[in-house]
């Protein structure tokens, strides 16, 4: 009896345990041997047991890596640029506490607003133009 996969509609599900990627803002990471439901078509997986919270907790676990190295490299780039965390915000386009709460991880920076500090970084001559 086929299994139709519910996501793609195309594949035979098969019932096995594999490797299975997770993707956190272009980083990625692997669960192993992920037991469950595997759509050879499109990937899809539909999780047997509790492997729903393994595979959940892997991302969560991704998601606190990247989001405090984030912090940490804001920090780094905002320091190395001279500026306040005022000013900081203020470039960024935030509120006056904005990188205070990102760079202690209350609050998670749009993706635009790290890519903004490491293209300054890279360019610091662009930030006369960019905070007239």
């Amino acid at each position: 009896m086929k299994h139709l996969c519910l996501n793609c509609e195309k594949g035979d599900m098969v019932r096995t345990k594999k490797d299975s990627e997770i993707e956190y803002r272009g980083h990625r990471a692997i669960v192993r041997a992920l037991d469950g439901w595997h759509c050879p078509e499109c990937g899809e997986v539909e999780f047997a047991g509790k492997e729903g919270v393994r595979y959940a907790e892997a991302l969560e676990k991704l998601r606190l890596k990247i989001d405090a190295e984030e912090s940490a490299e804001l920090a780094r780039i905002r320091k190395k640029l001279k500026l306040s965390q005022r000013r900081a915000a203020a470039i960024a386009g935030g509120g006056v506490n904005a990188f205070s709460r990102y760079e202690n991880g209350k609050a998670r920076p749009v993706a635009a607003v790290v890519n903004l500090f490491r293209l300054l970084e890279k360019h610091p001559e662009l930030l006369d133009e960019i905070a007239a």
